[in-house]
């Protein structure tokens, strides 16, 4: 047996792989697959409306959200927010807790001024700032829910008056938080929402329209609402799947029920690293994400060895990021308890073997 921790594209559902290999062959018993149908059909308008709707009753969003399913992945929206909702004469306040959220600040300043706030740099982003003050005449606030690379997470909202904006792709849809409390949410799709090539958007059309700036009609929210994500021709597969990923969800008892799992999961693996003094996690622990968990071995050499056993256990994913090193856990809604309770295993009697 595999057990898959990357850090994404991720780990699916069965369920999923199971409706959507059958899809590609007959969609619905059409004599189609569902990689061949018009994206203006029938067949696939009640796949989008769907999934649309899936996203509001899960997030339990209120009547003002808009959700919107994107080419170009998360990445695109460090420049495309910005685009959309920062006037080259005001500025934005920005959040600097790791790699993407470096990203999005290089980005921003294509279009306005930008304020970081704060930053975690100074400890190698070990940590997620909690002393900040967000300036109150921003045009929006921006910050990085959880961040992949290093391992930390923001574990509650931030207090402001600001448009908030985030970037969830690799924690959305895992925790129960208030998601009408932000102005916008985007998030790639590849680990907690369906397959890569997707990019999820929720937005509130009040902020829109205010940066007073000429927009390609692809890059403007606004033309995307008003052709229910159909601007262009979608990704038909990937938000196909979108929408098996997001019926799983319900049926699992939702958001509530996946973070009572989540915070399992993350526990136990983390109470692993904490007994073993092997293993080092170097983020602060108020901080630990439960989505990715990063840890280390002082000895480069055991590092190694640690790696070699964990694929010959058939465990997938655990080496970490390229810039930071280590190892990362990836622990995403549809990776079952029994992974994490396999793992600790392996990882207890790898540290009783090097004592």
């Amino acid at each position: 047996m595999v057990h898959n921790f990357n850090a994404g594209p991720s780990i699916l559902p069965k369920e999923v792989f199971q409706a959507a290999s059958e899809a590609i062959l007959n969609y619905n018993n059409m004599g189609l697959s569902i990689l061949e149908i018009g994206h203006r059909t029938d067949a696939f308008q009640s796949v989008m409306d769907e999934a649309r709707a899936l996203v509001k009753e899960l997030m339990q969003l209120n009547d003002q959200k808009e959700v919107l399913f994107l080419h170009g992945g998360a990445s695109t929206q460090f420049f495309q927010v910005p685009m959309n909702l920062l006037a080259a004469d005001r500025k934005a306040a920005y959040l600097d807790g790791g790699t993407w959220g470096v990203k999005a600040i290089k980005d921003a300043k294509l279009y306005g001024t930008v304020e970081v706030v704060a930053s975690s740099k100074d400890k190698n982003y070990s940590y997620i700032p909690d002393s900040y003050t967000i300036p109150g005449d921003a045009a929006y606030f921006h910050y990085t829910t959880n961040n992949t690379v290093e391992g930390t997470q923001m574990h509650s909202i931030p207090e402001t008056n600001v448009p908030l904006v985030a970037d969830m792709s690799s924690d959305i849809l895992s925790t129960q938080i208030d998601f009408n409390r932000f102005s916008l949410i985007y998030a790639g799709a590849q680990k907690n929402i369906g397959a890569a090539g997707v990019n999820l958007l929720i937005v509130d059309p009040s902020i829109l329209g205010k940066a007073d700036r000429a927009l390609p009609t692809m890059m403007d929210y606004r033309e995307h609402i008003k052709n229910g994500s159909m601007l262009n021709t979608p990704p038909v597969f990937a938000v196909y799947v979108c929408m098996l990923t997001l019926r799983w969800l319900k049926q699992q008892g939702g958001v509530a029920a996946i973070q009572q799992i989540n915070e399992k999961k993350a526990q136990l693996l983390y109470d692993t690293i904490d007994q073993n003094s092997i293993y080092t996690a170097p983020v602060a622990k108020k901080d630990r994400s439960r989505m990715n968990a990063v840890f280390t071995i002082q000895d480069p050499e055991v590092e190694k060895e640690f790696l070699t056993a964990a694929k010959a256990e058939g465990f997938y994913g655990v080496k970490g990021h390229r810039s930071v090193g280590g190892f990362r856990i990836s622990m995403y809604n549809a990776l079952p308890y029994e992974s994490v309770v396999t793992l600790t295993e392996f990882m207890k009697e790898f540290a009783t073997k090097k004592g």
